[in-house]
């Protein structure tokens, strides 16, 4: 039987998503822990006295922080399937919208609508500030388009093939659908791209992910939506 690396994360955390889709997809057993980053909790600051999500542990007790770094691990321990794409140009592809999601779109929309509506909430019990939310929403919609121009042109979002950009962009995507803040019969194209994303068995395990109090959207879990 594999042995099974264990993940440190948190259900609304793009990062933690997209290393756990990372992980199934290159047939990497695991297990998961929940952990709320703001809490501080000891025993996790002595893995990684950052103290941020994700943290991989592996079966022989390595402790691998930071997303990228993990992402570009696993990718390095099991080289099939390749995620990274097969040319010097489909790679930098593969990294430069990776890169910018992972950068650009924290900042512009999650940032503002995850940390306002639920961070900020959870953490404080403040009230959400509504000029940090629209402004928020209005940068999803920005990045919604480009989505659906990509998807548009593309048979996925850096090529023809499955990269690891599809699975960050659809882990950053889909903390926005489970609250309910994509406007989906906008964007045709982005729609079709993300249920073909959606339904790979990778993605199962976040379908079912329930915080207490944040319930998901009506449809975050459903395949054809």
């Amino acid at each position: 039987m594999a042995e099974r690396r264990t993940l440190y994360h948190y259900p609304l955390c793009p990062f933690s998503r997209k290393v756990r889709l990372l992980l199934f997809e290159k047939g990497l057993p695991y297990g998961t822990i929940f952990e709320i980053p703001w809490a501080r909790r000891p025993e996790f600051l002595k893995l990684n006295p950052l103290g941020d999500v994700p943290v991989l542990i592996e079966p022989d007790d390595p402790v691998l922080t930071d997303h990228v770094a993990i992402s570009e691990y696993i990718n390095e321990i099991k080289t099939l399937p390749n995620l990274l794409g097969e040319t010097p140009r489909g790679r930098a592809e593969v990294r430069r919208l990776t890169n910018l999601f992972d950068t650009s779109f924290y900042m512009d929309v999650y940032k503002p609508l995850v940390g306002e509506r639920v961070i900020n909430a959870l953490k404080s019990g403040a009230m959400p500030d509504s000029n940090m939310i629209r402004a928020g929403r209005e940068n999803l919609k920005r990045y919604m388009s480009y989505i659906d121009w990509l998807a548009a042109h593309r048979s996925y979002l850096a090529g023809r093939s499955l990269s690891m950009a599809d699975l960050g962009v659809a882990a950053h995507i889909s903390v926005m659908d489970y609250l309910g803040e994509v406007e989906w019969e906008n964007y045709p194209d982005a729609k079709m791209w993300y249920m073909k994303i959606k339904s790979r068995k990778s993605f199962a395990p976040l379908l079912s992910d329930k915080l207490t109090g944040i319930m998901p959207s009506e449809k975050y879990a459903e395949l054809d939506f």
